[in-house]
């Protein structure tokens, strides 16, 4: 799942990226004043030009000062302050859709970069001064869920040495579709991976992610032909040199607050299932300082049923089996949550031709603060580590 969680004896639940900066030039334009002399004896002067001011010199304010890192927080992103102003411009952050003034649908495609002199920090998405999206990137292309009318959306960055640019733009959402289906994530840019720890270089540098006993070696390999079920299945590896080591991969796909249903639909293929210490398969999203999490775990080799995540006592496993799948054989899966006041509510989960009733609710997260909507999708090593690979196909995620 999308970053860390407590931990418990095995692993825990889990987002992070590498930083970029850019460059830009400076430049000023002036034009000139002068004098018209006619061929008449008289001479009337002309009015001076005022020269046109010149793009300030970046950075133009003082930075703010950064407290927060990965490895003196639990939290996995600085909070969300209330937002600068739009006339903050430290340096360039361009935002390509939506449009100032523009009407638009929810979920809204927010695209935005930022080109930072310095390495970015962090870059923000905001309605109406709530944090509704998180990366540790210096470009956004997401969807936010918005209620319809009009809102101040505001997309903000930082770069590594305080310096803070942001733009507020003023929109009117005219309807939010009933049901947004964000398909063929598993062949989606953003997907991004940890074993034990967040490796050096990420937004979360050293923070817990999969836990384990060791760091797996693992790699994702995207638009697989074969086996696949349209062409763009994604193959996912592990292995590595020590026992129980766990492999997460994420994908935070969307940002928002006028979601709260979800459905988590795909198809798997494993080769070789006795290699497997569990599946894990999750969703999670985070606004307001708080995250639900809706975590779940074939447990082949420990409780042999179907774990769930409690934020309070970790996992907890349900009533019903789950033994290893058939090798080379496309299983589909569909679990069906929504979020409910404080709670995640865990309703269904279909696992092939078999529909079980989990109808259970337990507490969210109450202090998080990396605001997203993602999937996640975790391998766990058994106690040789064998080697053994999974692919996903037509994973998709619908939201209302």
């Amino acid at each position: 799942m999308s970053a860390a969680r407590p931990q418990v004896a095995r692993r825990v639940f889990s987002v992070f990226l590498a930083a970029c900066s850019g460059s830009f030039i400076l430049f000023s334009l002036a034009c000139g004043s002068g004098t018209g002399q006619s061929p008449a004896t008289t001479t009337t002067p002309t009015t001076p030009t005022t020269p046109t001011p010149s793009q300030p010199n970046y950075p133009s304010t003082p930075p703010v000062p950064i407290t927060w890192s990965p490895q003196t927080s639990p939290l996995p992103a600085p909070s969300a302050q209330v937002p600068p102003p739009p006339g903050s411009n430290d340096f360039p952050l361009t935002i390509s859709n939506p449009i100032d003034g523009g009407t638009v649908t929810s979920p809204i495609n927010v695209v935005a970069s930022a080109n930072p002199k310095n390495p970015i920090f962090f870059m923000r998405v905001y309605v109406d001064q709530l944090a509704v999206y998180y990366t540790f990137d210096n470009s956004i292309n997401t969807q936010i869920f918005t209620s319809p009318g009009t809102h101040k959306l505001e997309v903000m960055a930082e770069d590594n040495q305080g310096y803070i640019s942001a733009t507020i733009l003023n929109i009117t959402v005219a309807s939010q579709t009933a049901q947004t289906t964000i398909s063929g994530i598993q062949a989606m840019p953003g997907w991004q991976s940890c074993s034990a720890l967040f490796p050096t270089g990420s937004g979360r540098d050293g923070q817990i992610c999969a836990a384990g006993l060791g760091t797996a070696v693992s790699t994702l390999t995207e638009n697989q032909s074969s086996p696949s079920m349209d062409g763009k299945a994604a193959k996912f590896t592990m292995g590595g040199p020590t026992a129980y080591s766990n492999m997460l991969y994420f994908n935070p796909v969307a940002g928002g607050d006028n979601v709260s249903h979800f459905i988590y639909d795909l198809y798997f293929y494993i080769d070789n299932p006795n290699a497997s210490q569990a599946l894990e398969f999750d969703i999670n999203q985070t606004f307001g300082g708080k995250r639900w999490v809706w975590g779940s775990e074939c447990s082949f080799n420990d409780s042999g049923k179907w774990d769930i995540w409690d934020d309070v006592n970790g996992w907890k496993p349900t009533i019903y089996d789950c033994k290893p799948f058939p090798a080379n054989t496309w299983i589909h899966l569909v679990w069906n949550v929504e979020r409910v006041g404080d709670q995640v509510h865990y309703i269904s989960l279909t696992v092939g031709d078999q529909t079980f009733n989990v109808d259970t609710y337990y507490p969210n997260q109450p202090d998080w603060t990396l605001e997203e909507i993602d999937v996640a999708f975790q391998m766990d090593g058994n106690y040789k580590q064998e080697p053994y690979n999974v692919w996903l196909d037509q994973v998709n995620l619908t939201a209302y």
